[in-house]
């Protein structure tokens, strides 16, 4: 006994009608971004990965193929940045640690504590924030090479570190300078995160007799650690890709004191052209230190970013 199947005719005009235009572009738009920002961090790693005549004869984003692929270039690359990566992490490690503490205790005074002036104190760090770099080069360095040459007063001490030179004690002024420079953007990203918290807290702690400091060690200090999180991340890569002061302060890239942003120009660089594969190899390296701090603290920038835009 055969058994006759009956299959109902297609409606093309219902599927037609019932396509999600504005999904399939909103899907086609985030893969279009996301080929923007991937094809060219891939095409750099395939570079890095080949050798010089590899590069020469094959597209740029195509990966290594038999001799064409080396490790010699990230084995190059490495050994021309340890010490600067060592420089780097002394300068932006302390900053860092400086400027998120300091700013956090400013932006609690400015916030939940009432005194006269308030405003205005808050009108000097929003000045501030939006004061360039290239306007006080000049008088940074007059500032630290002749009205107060704090590096050459610490030089002794430095030299008789073990690991360390004498010249190492640029780091000190230049980290300074960063912590300076880097308080009012970190005061108004704590100010903005803690007019979101309630007041009720302070009040509660205000009446039971708690002081000001004992107030922001108990309270507020634990209720910024995701906020800590956020301008940490954010202030450590500014510091650690920054130019303009080492290149102010330290001068060269053949100073034992230079950073990653002073010697990675140079990398890869020769009389007879440019190594591309050294070069890219140098910059993926450069990034590491920010990249594992992205990871590191992943959660508590999530949770930064999401209490301060609710």
């Amino acid at each position: 006994m055969s058994q006759s199947t009956s299959r109902s005719p297609i409606d093309v005009e219902s599927l037609v009608e019932n396509f999600n235009y504005r999904r399939v572009g909103k899907y086609a738009l985030v893969v279009l971004f996301l080929g923007f920002f991937l094809v060219p961090l891939e095409t750099g790693i395939m570079t890095a990965l080949k050798t010089n005549s590899a590069i020469a004869r094959s597209l740029p984003f195509a990966p290594p193929a038999g001799e064409g692929f080396t490790l010699s270039n990230l084995e190059y690359a490495f050994s021309q940045l340890t010490n600067s990566f060592v420089n780097s992490l002394l300068m932006a490690v302390p900053a860092t640690l400086l400027n998120v503490l300091l700013a956090s205790m400013a932006a609690y005074g400015l916030t939940m504590v009432s005194w006269r002036g308030q405003i205005a104190v808050f009108a000097l760090f929003l000045v501030g924030v939006f004061v360039p770099y290239q306007a006080v080069l000049v008088p940074l360095s007059q500032f630290w090479n002749n009205m107060f040459p704090l590096a050459q007063m610490l030089e002794p001490l430095f030299a008789a570190i073990p690991f360390l030179q004498g010249g190492h004690s640029r780091l000190v002024p230049l980290t300074i300078t960063h912590v300076a420079y880097g308080i009012p953007i970190c005061t108004v990203l704590f100010r903005s995160y803690y007019k979101s918290l309630p007041n009720s807290l302070v009040e509660a702690a205000k009446i039971d007799g708690a002081s000001i400091t004992k107030i922001y060690r108990r309270i507020v200090l634990p209720l910024s650690l995701p906020m800590f999180g956020v301008v940490f991340i954010y202030q450590f890569t500014q510091i650690y890709n920054e130019f303009l002061f080492s290149f102010t302060l330290i001068t060269g890239s053949n100073h034992p004191a230079a950073p990653v942003t002073l010697i990675l120009p140079a990398i890869g660089s020769s009389t007879e052209g440019i190594d591309f594969g050294i070069r890219m190899s140098a910059a993926f390296l450069a990034a590491l230190p920010t990249i594992i701090l992205y990871v590191a603290f992943a959660e508590q920038f999530a949770k930064g970013l999401r209490t301060e835009s609710g």
